[in-house]
């Protein structure tokens, strides 16, 4: 990674208040990979009316599990179809599992879903959501420098444990920001 890039992954983007886009107003992203190449995230604040006994019947998975009335969240704009699951470390390995930080990982495989249903193996924590937000190179700083997002240092226990409805105030809060304080507009000194 070049010097001058500073690498966000393993971190809430939060949408300032003057997001005019609809995909992203109001919307905390985690981010799982920044580089040269562009960044990719997952939106962890915007459920979807839909529980996880949906995902997994349509897997045809049975749900002896505790997790069928977990909520799945929508990602972002991009491949809303694909499913990703972000979860907290464990013993078990599953197909194409990566680290991110702090503890957190992403799956983006059926065995993770298969063992969410039976609620056998799998995390102790997670989110399930469908869809990503991602940026070409040069994207996501360009937004950064005209102020579209908050940066915050991600937490597990923040987006395990926290209600989807609270995280980004929260996550604000953790550096010291207000977001009902913020203005929708944007300066420079």
């Amino acid at each position: 990674m070049s010097g001058s890039l500073t690498d966000l992954s393993h971190h809430f983007l939060i949408a300032m208040p003057g997001m005019v886009d609809p995909a992203f107003a109001g919307t905390m992203i985690y981010l799982c990979n920044h580089d040269e190449e562009g960044a990719m995230g997952l939106t962890v604040n915007r459920p979807l009316d839909v529980p996880l006994r949906t995902l997994f019947e349509q897997f045809d998975l049975p749900c002896t599990g505790s997790r069928g009335n977990e909520t799945l969240l929508n990602g972002g704009p991009v491949q809303r179809d694909w499913g990703f699951v972000l979860h907290s470390d464990s013993t078990k390995q599953w197909q194409g599992t990566q680290q991110v930080g702090g503890g957190i990982k992403m799956t983006a495989s059926r065995d993770i879903i298969e063992d969410l249903a039976r609620g056998k193996d799998a995390p102790e924590h997670s989110c399930v959501v469908l869809g990503y937000a991602g940026w070409g190179a040069g994207q996501l700083e360009a937004e950064l420098l005209g102020n579209a997002w908050l940066t915050v240092p991600a937490d597990a226990v923040l987006l395990f444990e926290t209600p989807v409805e609270q995280r980004a105030d929260r996550a604000a809060a953790s550096i010291g920001v207000d977001l009902s304080k913020l203005s929708n507009s944007a300066g420079r000194a």
